[in-house]
């Protein structure tokens, strides 16, 4: 698994035809859906008289764009193929949290306008209409539950909350939000003027959240389910590769059957201690499938990365995927340049590998001893006549100059390039920062993060 096989034919030097991104697409379906839902609210609404009429009114519609996007958060965990793979899962990460922000300002401009609207048609201060509503009304206990679950939802996603507590448990609190759809469904039916009593309007809503909760059910449950039994994979072998970096190796049945390319990744479970089996944590190939065997290359970074060294032969695995879009089928061009940073060399690996065309490696690390997988690279570099290229430290610590002029003299005709990227948040974006600067067209530059 750690060799190159010579004898295999060398990528054909040619371009790869494209597949279009649905995502325009999908945002316009998405944007549409609102625009209904803000039709909804129209067709049903006659005059609106007075302060609290137009106060009840705007909460109104803010409380009906929340419950749409609560629905469309639900369908973006889902984990589809269309989105993972053809949009690209990072994309659709952004799109989620996107969605999430929205979400959690609906969802505050909704009870503040409610609650004020409300206070003023019945001339009372607003917490005591407040702890009324919340008390009086139905399914509001359910609905004030899961208000404040999405509100610890959109706390603990917030960037400066995120960097400061590990991903299980950020994980784990992410999974309420299922929870708190579920808590504030019923109030969107029992108390929603637009709704209640209105069988074509109810039906349209039912079948929203039912289709969000389908999407969920097939891809995330029944579809693993069935690739785990189907594929029964197994730890093969643990392999050092680096300080902090290990490879695992995994075997399985009908691998090829997965459909799975370099430059994808899958989200893994472990089940044999340490809890790895509790969260699923996404970790790129670094190598090609080969006949029954998958590899994954990984740095200790959080709790289950550092329990991977303690992994044992036949410890069984649970996987779900393929996913991402990192792959050829982004080649626009006969040549690529190819930067890496860190553990980032992961799915570049196996592309230097297998992407079509004349294909140059960069390399950034601290050190040499830092270079996971070197060897592998030099070795598909000589098999297949490309260049591998290190960047690393100075003797004092220094970093190398990775500027646009520096990368315009090391790459001519850079802005034919297809640049593919993978590295940790900071790097990615000064790197992308600085060929956008040498002119490489923004179309041309490659990139997948698992940051959300």
């Amino acid at each position: 698994m750690t060799t190159v096989d010579e004898r295999r034919t060398a990528p054909a030097a040619h371009a790869v035809a494209t597949r279009r991104s649905p995502a325009a697409a999908v945002l316009t379906v998405l944007w549409a859906g609102a625009a209904a839902v803000l039709a909804l609210w129209w067709s049903d609404t006659g005059s609106i008289v007075g302060a609290a009429g137009w106060l009840t009114g705007a909460g109104r519609i803010a409380g009906l764009l929340c419950g749409y996007a609560c629905a469309v958060l639900v369908a973006l965990m889902a984990r589809v193929p269309l989105l993972e793979v053809r949009v690209g899962s990072d994309r659709v990460a952004r799109w989620h949290a996107m969605a999430g922000r929205y979400t959690v300002c609906l969802l505050v401009a909704h009870v503040v306008l409610i609650l004020t609207g409300y206070a003023a048609q019945d001339h009372a201060g607003v917490v005591r209409e407040a702890v009324d509503v919340v008390l009086h009304y139905p399914e509001m206990l359910k609905a004030t539950a899961g208000t404040a679950i999405l509100f610890a939802v959109g706390i603990t996603s917030a960037r400066a909350v995120r960097r400061r507590t590990s991903y299980e448990f950020w994980y784990y609190v992410h999974l309420l939000t299922y929870a708190a759809v579920f808590l504030a469904f019923g109030h969107q039916l029992a108390l929603g003027n637009d709704l209640n009593g209105k069988p074509a309007a109810t039906a349209f809503w039912y079948a929203l959240y039912l289709g969000a909760a389908a999407l969920v059910l097939w891809f995330r449950v029944l579809a693993p389910v069935r690739l785990n039994l189907r594929h029964r994979l197994r730890v093969e072998s643990v392999q050092q590769e680096a300080p902090g970096v290990y490879s695992v190796v995994i075997r399985g049945r009908r691998i090829d059957e997965l459909g799975a390319r370099a430059g994808q990744f899958f989200r893994w479970r472990f089940f044999g201690g340490d809890g790895m089996g509790w969260t699923s944590t996404p970790y790129s190939l670094s190598a090609p499938p080969r006949g029954d065997l998958l590899r994954i290359t990984v740095k200790a970074l959080g709790d289950h990365s550092a329990a991977v060294p303690l992994l044992r032969p036949g410890t069984r695995v649970w996987a779900e995927g393929p996913y991402g879009s990192l792959t050829a089928d982004r080649a626009t061009a006969r040549r690529s340049l190819l930067i890496a940073a860190g553990v980032g060399v992961t799915p570049l690996r196996a592309l230097f590998e297998t992407l079509p065309g004349e294909v140059t490696l960069l390399y950034r690390a601290r050190t040499a001893e830092d270079l996971a997988l070197g060897g592998e690279l030099e070795a598909i570099a000589r098999w297949r006549g490309a260049r591998v290229l290190y960047a690393l430290n100075g003797p004092r610590g220094e970093r190398p100059a990775l500027t646009p002029e520096a990368l315009r003299a090391g790459f001519p005709g850079l802005a034919a390039h297809d640049v593919y990227l993978c590295g940790p948040h900071g790097f990615a974006q000064e790197m992308y920062t600085a060929l956008r600067a040498a002119g490489v067209p923004d179309r041309r530059i490659h990139h997948e993060s698992f940051e959300l």
